[in-house]
């Protein structure tokens, strides 16, 4: 539970004004007459002036992991471009259909679609656009379906994985979903999602454009060698990036956050990029690495969360969940595995009229509820380890009927008990700790 109180100025109330607070930020960002990065953090720092939140409180909503896995791709995806691989790979794309429009305009979608599954959708596109205004000049096609194409590729190949859009990035930091979970859960259903894009632009435009033998041979005559501008630099990339990449897929076996690969990541790459040149060389590449860095949108996610937070803070999250479960009627029945104040308080939140919460987790603290609840509610509290032998059959009888996903268990060596146990206070884990000699 937080310990934190919002005072608000001349006692005002905090969900009025933190609210008020959010819908003005969204209203402004929305109006687009002045930066969302300058909107956020102005409105970051009145949520701190009004007393909504105290700087130490406004810190903590603040979501780090997603803003160092933004930071890190970034930072790797800036270095990475220098090397030409972007525009090697639309040129290859390009001559491997043999400058056919349509197969062109399936291919690069492809490519755009798998580019932005791990890298920042933003500046691929950025990155993919120009070579494909190119093309399509020398193809004497136009250049719209290709880039609507590019657009809608980037967003869909984004969603396939943890690290592909900030949304994806947010709700693995909070809920504890790691990339192995998107990947496993969002990669087929993206897939078929592209495969239907990738057949309505082709019934829109793809079958319908035509390009002369004569302007074929111009793209064919291309030298896609010659886009790679440093082939050492290109190989460097590959290789930081596919042990990034690996280190996402092991990130629970090796007890890492996904910010920690991807700046450990960066930071290498970096190093790598850096170290055979002269300080006034390294000086100017590191200025190019940070200038490249999206910093509008580290710092519109950094106000943001502060923002968010306050609201959070407001209780009022937690009214609009209590009435969400009040308008469905609330559950019959809840299993508390972790046996913490926040965890019973939820359950009993959410529990319909007659019903029963189940303490069987261990983590301690202590519960407090008003005593009316008990008749009102007529709900039961109660508390066992192991359960009766009818109650697991029970469970079995309606695990086979509801046929439920298995409960995801990860493996952390028992050094990082203390870590397991703050994620598990700070609702971080999904599932199963397991702690290994």
């Amino acid at each position: 539970m937080h310990g934190f109180t919002p005072q608000i100025v001349f006692g005002l109330d905090p969900i009025v004004v933190s609210t008020a607070l959010l819908c003005v930020t969204y209203a402004a960002i929305i109006w687009d007459k002045v930066n969302r990065a300058i909107v956020a953090l102005v409105a970051a720092v009145a949520v701190v002036l009004v007393g909504a939140l105290d700087q130490a409180e406004a810190l903590k909503g603040i979501d780090w992991n997603t803003i160092g896995v933004l930071a890190g791709m970034m930072i790797l995806m800036s270095i990475a471009q220098r090397s030409g691989v972007f525009q090697f790979l639309a040129v290859w794309a390009a001559q491997r259909v043999r400058a056919n429009p349509a197969g062109l305009l399936l291919l690069l979608q492809l490519t755009t679609a798998v580019i932005s599954a791990f890298l920042n959708n933003v500046t691929t596109i950025l990155l993919m656009a120009p070579v494909t205004l190119a093309i399509a000049k020398e193809l004497r096609v136009p250049a719209f379906p290709f880039l609507f194409a590019e657009v809608f590729a980037s967003n869909i190949g984004g969603t396939a994985t943890l690290i592909g859009d900030p949304p994806n990035i947010m709700i693995g930091s909070l809920t504890g979903l790691g990339f192995n979970a998107f990947a496993v859960h969002l990669a087929p259903v993206i897939l078929v999602v592209q495969a239907v894009q990738s057949l309505m632009v082709h019934l829109l435009w793809g079958r319908g454009m035509h390009a002369t033998k004569e302007h074929r041979a111009h793209v064919m005559a291309l030298e896609a060698g010659a886009a790679i501008l440093d082939s050492a630099l290109l190989k460097q990339s590959a290789a930081v990036l596919a042990v990034v990449i690996l280190g996402f897929v092991l990130a629970d076996r090796l007890g890492l956050e996904p910010a920690t690969i991807a700046m450990a990541g960066a930071a290498v790459l970096m190093l790598l990029d850096n170290w055979r040149h002269d300080a006034e060389k390294q000086s100017r590449n590191v200025h190019q690495t940070f200038s490249d860095v999206e910093w509008i949108t580290i710092f519109f996610f950094i106000g943001l969360f502060i923002v968010v937070h306050a609201v959070e803070m407001s209780g009022l999250l937690a009214l609009l969940a209590n009435k969400l479960v009040a308008a469905t009627g609330g559950v019959h029945g809840a299993c508390d595995f972790v046996g913490s104040e926040s965890s019973l308080a939820f359950a009993t939140g959410v529990l319909a009229r007659g019903g029963k919460v189940v303490v069987t987790g261990l983590l301690g603290g202590s519960f407090s509820t008003a005593v009316a609840m008990f008749p009102i509610k007529a709900m039961t509290i109660e508390g066992t380890l192991t359960g009766t032998l009818a109650q697991a059959r029970e469970l079995i009888a309606l695990l086979r009927t509801a046929k439920s996903a298995p409960i995801p268990i990860s493996e952390r060596p028992m050094a990082q008990a203390q870590a397991a146990l703050d994620d598990l206070r700070a609702g971080k884990v999904v599932g199963r700790v397991v702690l290994t000699a």
